[in-house]
């Protein structure tokens, strides 16, 4: 068959053909041709052989069209590719590799399932655009610089309600710190910073974007103005107070570490909490004792500097006071202050005409004035005020006085002492 005479050869092969045969007519010693094909002089003198016995077939590859002798059994991929679409659906190869072998016991290569899930089109290749960024390096030592953000995303894919993970990496090692919040704000960030400081101490300073909750929007007071100071969000007081440096990314990219880590968490954590059935933010963050601790022995990276810049946290100082919410309120007359639309009773007599509010994490509320503090009460219904007295009442009832008429008598009294006085004049 004509068909049979066609021999599909690669450009390789082609010229590795064309010096065996410039060897073959003589032109070529093998030991010339075998530093040409980067080959040893013994192999070179094999094919020159086989090209003599076989012809131009002899050129090609003895394994090609063959299946590879170590290929995994159909039953194999065929097992694979079902517990895939029973259980790991929406996986990303690597990630459902490494659980096909924890859960399942089934050994094979990320990238083999990768083109098996391709094959199925179970998965597709994602190419992603590249934008030029100046790089940073990493900091030399654990602890100089903290990169924190709040991620929103579906953690519990429908399951249960929306939450914020607030996560915490180290620019130097990589290492992964996080919690599970309602919300992203000044108390949760407090929150999270105060169980941060007492696993680890007060690191040298955090890396965040600009946020309201990290960076106040309002405008500069007086004071501030005269100063040559910005305003301060209450989390950027509280940092100060801790001798923690705040510095402000200027783009999400800036921050790329603890951007990189969410799109990671965001396929990683989101999965392995749907293989547990996790659905609230108590068993989400329970569950992040046991899962941190194992990524970050994956993932984390060590230090150019074995040295390690977290501060222990000083004896005396109130972490409590300090990772709060503060507030200026100015006493009445009557002792009362209002805060939060609500009203308060001072219950002791204050010499001072501002007290401050401080709210806790925990969700309780104090009133310190100076380094005391208060007792107070909450006033649940505002008091009525005190009726009028009898004789207010009459003067708030009495006519106002009324303008006379042009022919009345009082007039033409005042026009003729006018007149008087003008001929007198």
């Amino acid at each position: 068959m004509a068909g049979k005479d066609i021999i599909m050869a690669s450009q390789r092969e082609l010229k590795r053909l064309h010096i065996v045969q410039k060897v073959i007519e003589g032109v070529l010693k093998r030991t010339e041709a075998a530093e040409m094909l980067s080959l040893s002089v013994r192999q070179t003198g094999r094919i020159i052989i086989r090209i003599k016995e076989e012809g131009l077939q002899g050129i090609v590859h003895r394994t090609r069209g063959r299946e590879s002798n170590r290929k995994l059994p159909q039953e194999v991929k065929d097992q694979v590719l079902a517990l895939y679409g029973e259980h790991y659906r929406g996986f990303g190869p690597t990630l459902a590799q490494e659980k096909l072998f924890e859960r399942d016991g089934i050994c094979i290569s990320d990238e083999t399932l990768r083109g098996w899930l391709i094959e199925a089109e179970l998965w597709k290749k994602k190419r992603k655009g590249r934008q030029h960024r100046q790089w940073r390096p990493r900091k030399d030592r654990y602890g100089e610089m903290i990169q924190v953000d709040g991620s929103h995303h579906d953690w519990f894919e429908g399951r249960g309600p929306a939450c914020v993970f607030m996560g915490y990496i180290d620019d130097a090692t990589g290492k992964v710190y996080g919690r599970f919040y309602e919300y992203e704000g000044t108390i949760p960030a407090m929150e999270s910073f105060r169980r941060y400081i007492r696993k680890y101490g007060i690191p040298m300073s955090l890396y965040m974007d600009k946020h309201s909750t990290y960076k106040s929007a309002g405008e500069a007071t007086i004071e501030e103005q005269l100063n040559g100071t910005e305003p301060i969000s209450e989390f950027g007081r509280a940092l100060k107070e801790l001798g923690v440096e705040l510095i402000h990314a200027n783009s999400p990219q800036a921050k790329g570490r603890v951007e990189r880590l969410f799109n990671t968490l965001q396929d990683r954590l989101v999965k392995e909490m749907r293989l547990r059935g996790i659905s609230s933010i108590a068993e989400a963050n329970e569950f992040l004792k046991e899962y941190l601790p194992i990524y970050n022995r994956r993932f984390a990276k060590k230090a150019a500097h074995t040295e390690n810049l977290h501060r222990p946290i000083p004896k005396g100082l109130n972490l409590h006071r300090i990772l709060c919410i503060k507030t200026e309120r100015t006493v009445r007359n009557d002792f009362t202050i209002a805060h939060d639309r609500k009203l308060y009773q001072i219950e002791v007599a204050a010499n001072t005409k501002k007290l401050m509010v401080e709210e806790y994490t925990d969700g309780s509320m104090a009133v310190w004035c100076r380094s005391q503090k208060v007792k107070f009460r909450q006033i649940a219904v505002r008091p009525e005020k005190p009726p009028k007295s009898q004789k207010q009442s009459a003067m708030s009832t009495r006519s106002k006085a009324t303008t006379p008429p042009k022919d009345h008598p009082w007039r033409g009294l005042r026009y003729g002492i006018n007149k008087q006085k003008k001929v007198a004049a």
